[in-house]
């Protein structure tokens, strides 16, 4: 065929086409690294504290390739475009956690928590599966805003009628079964978010007053967002559930700041964080607690009360050192209950050191950064808000959680992404893997103008 006549704008180049290819074959390529390294992990649990190998370390390998194949070829074929870096990093970070939970459970045999583990990561992969495979064009979940932002609510209330837990009302538990419904509804208030605030986004951007340096939009825009936002952070107060009311808060500040532009809902935001924590901080015994832990966390020691738990998260990850202790030689189970959900990062410090923490972080940061970068690449503003929302979930959760176990802010309570004991959060964090691979694949066939290769 002549080439005379064909533009730019009508010519197909087989270019994209081989794109499209290596990238699929890049993610399987990492796939099996994440496998590898996954099983490496076991294996050397295993020789580390029986001087063998695992009997299981086969069907473990087995079990994870198979997820992560299937998992892949959802991708491969119905979301092609995808950014290759995001299933990868969600198959290492979560073998991983399953290592460190396997090996704390060899030292806490009464209580096995990574068979349960497994099984809540299938239906995490599940998940993931079905919403790579359903859910064919994000933009439909504007649909459900209301619908979202309900089922939101009713998830945060109903832990309120059931017993605490440590302190907290945040648990649903049934015959032995338990799941928490706050991490479910993190997701649907980032999709009611992102779809208010991009549904509004003119009248946001329009002040009608002034306030000092800040300007405010009209009551009837602003109104029914800081309302819901009220509720669902007033509800997570009365459950004690002040990890999530900070996640949330984040959540809504970020997109607020997104969706207009301005930096001074920035300022606000970090005002009214430190305003609210202080007042609930003398207010609750719970958390005022929590409080003088971390400013003393070597207070109990000094009574002779032995060392609490951040002391003993402290002293794990000094014992990790550069390289860590290696794998299952490390003593982080002296923290006691929560050593496999709230201080899961001591035992990878303590076992992988500065170098191996280093790495899980670049990790989660490289997860953050594809997000935003599928976010910044979008058309839409509904999917650059939701990219955004759910990249920031999991940048403030980890700054969360890896802050309270270091010690550089109050330990609130909160499990890890990926790595931490928790069918709940495991989950619900596939499906946030899922809906970011969605958006990186609609991010990209904007990109090249729309066209399905």
């Amino acid at each position: 065929m002549s080439k005379v006549g064909i533009t730019p704008a009508t010519a197909d180049p087989p270019a994209p086409t081989v794109r499209l290819t290596g990238r699929r074959g890049v993610e399987l390529a990492l796939i099996v690294l994440a496998v590898l390294l996954s099983v490496y992990g076991y294996c050397a649990v295993g020789l580390a504290r029986n001087g063998t190998v695992p009997p299981g370390a086969a069907g473990y390998g087995a079990g994870l390739g198979v997820l992560a194949l299937i998992a892949h070829l959802a991708v491969r074929w119905r979301a092609p475009c995808a950014d290759p870096v995001l299933l990868p990093i969600g198959v290492l970070l979560n073998g991983l956690g399953l290592v460190l939970i396997y090996r704390l459970d060899l030292e806490t045999p009464g209580d096995a928590a990574a068979p349960a583990q497994l099984i809540w990561s299938t239906l995490g992969v599940a998940l993931f599966i079905v919403v790579v495979l359903v859910l064919r064009d994000h933009r439909v979940l504007q649909n459900y805003t209301y619908v979202c932002v309900t089922a939101a609510l009713v998830l945060l209330t109903v832990p309120i009628l059931f017993p605490a837990v440590n302190g907290a009302r945040i648990w649903i538990r049934v015959a032995g079964f338990s799941i928490q419904p706050g991490e479910f509804a993190k997701v649907l208030l980032a999709v009611f978010f992102a779809a208010y605030l991009a549904a509004n986004r003119g009248a946001l951007a329009y002040a009608d007053r002034r306030v000092r340096w800040l300007r405010l939009p009209t009551g009837r825009v602003l109104g029914p967002i800081v309302a819901v936002w009220l509720v669902s952070v007033g509800v997570l107060v009365l459950e004690r559930d002040l990890g999530t009311s900070l996640l949330f808060f984040g959540l809504f500040v970020v997109l607020l700041y997104v969706a207009t532009g301005r930096t001074g809902w920035i300022a606000v935001g970090l005002l009214l964080a430190s305003l609210g924590a202080v007042a609930v901080g003398r207010l609750e015994p719970h958390v005022h607690h929590r409080i003088e832990t971390w400013l003393h966390p070597f207070g109990s020691i000094e009574a002779g009360e032995g060392p609490n738990q951040i002391a003993q998260s402290l002293f794990a990850f000094a014992e990790g050192g550069m390289l860590g202790t290696g794998l299952g030689l490390g003593h982080s189970v002296l923290i006691g209950f929560a050593v496999k959900s709230d201080f899961i990062l001591a035992t990878a410090g303590e076992e992988l050191g500065l170098a191996g923490l280093s790495a899980i972080f670049l990790l989660y940061g490289l997860l953050v950064e594809r997000g935003y970068r599928a976010g910044l690449a979008l058309r839409d503003p509904f999917g650059r808000l939701l990219a955004v929302g759910l990249a920031s979930l999991v940048a403030l959760q980890v700054f969360v959680i890896a802050g309270g176990v270091t010690g550089l802010i109050p330990l609130t309570g909160m499990a890890m992404p990926f790595l931490a004991q928790g069918g709940s959060s495991v989950v619900t964090n596939w499906a946030i893997v899922a809906l970011l691979v969605r958006l990186s694949d609609s991010a990209r066939r904007q990109g090249d103008g729309g066209a399905v290769r």
